[in-house]
């Protein structure tokens, strides 16, 4: 399986190369920041033409992630939805497509600040989720305990062979786990921005996915001396 393997808060998991986390022990898939249906939602507010694909997209990445682990929960981690009006507005197939992803499993939606409160899909919907020693949520709090968080869409950049390269990441240190966006239309921010050196520990790492998921010490804006 395409993933990097590390142990966060007692518990061992595995970051896959699509941005979706894996957790053996308790049959656990977390995938955070779909953002299903954003391509109608930026026509409608912005009267911006995208491809129309990206749900489906997105779809059969999760289902990838779902038929390689065998996973029996199936936790997103908030804004799973563009918004509330993008959810209504999923054609059916994409709808059916979403029921039968769900089929057989304990599916969780954690609400995020693109979609807050209930939407009629299955599964149940929760502010937080608990299992074992660790607790989901959209957004990180400031007093984090074994926290796996979204909502930042980290990207981490460095320089690698003479060029710059930029990729979607996870970010974790000793207390919080902050997973990339799962989304095919999805922006990320930097790891060196201020928002997520704040958050993160001076020793936090950085996942970086891909075909082959890397490890490094997150990046920093380089201070002088």
């Amino acid at each position: 399986m395409n993933c990097h393997a590390f142990s966060f808060a007692g518990a061992e998991l595995r970051a896959l190369g699509s941005g979706g986390l894996w957790w053996p022990e308790q049959a656990l898939l977390c995938v955070s920041d779909l953002h299903l249906g954003k391509s109608e939602r930026v026509a409608r507010r912005a009267g911006q033409t995208l491809p129309p694909y990206e749900t489906r997209d997105t779809l059969t990445r999760l289902g990838e992630d779902l038929a390689r682990t065998g996973a029996r929960t199936v936790i997103c981690l908030g804004d799973s939805f563009d918004d509330r009006i993008a959810a209504a507005a999923l054609p059916e197939e994409e709808r059916l497509w979403i029921t039968r992803l769900q089929a057989g499993r304990q599916w969780i939606w954690i609400e995020g600040n693109h979609d807050p409160g209930p939407l009629e899909f299955g599964g149940t919907h929760q502010q937080t989720a608990r299992t074992g020693p660790l607790v989901f949520r959209h957004i990180a709090e400031a007093e984090a305990r074994a926290e796996v968080s979204g909502h930042y869409h980290p990207k981490a950049h460095l320089h690698a062979r003479g060029r710059l390269v930029s990729r979607p990441a996870f970010l974790y240190d000793s207390t919080r786990l902050i997973l990339p966006a799962y989304g095919t239309y999805t922006g990320g921010l930097r790891t060196d921005e201020q928002t997520l050196c704040n958050l993160m520990k001076p020793d936090a790492l950085a996942i970086l996915t891909g075909p082959t998921p890397v490890c490094i010490p997150m990046p920093r804006k380089e201070t002088a001396p």
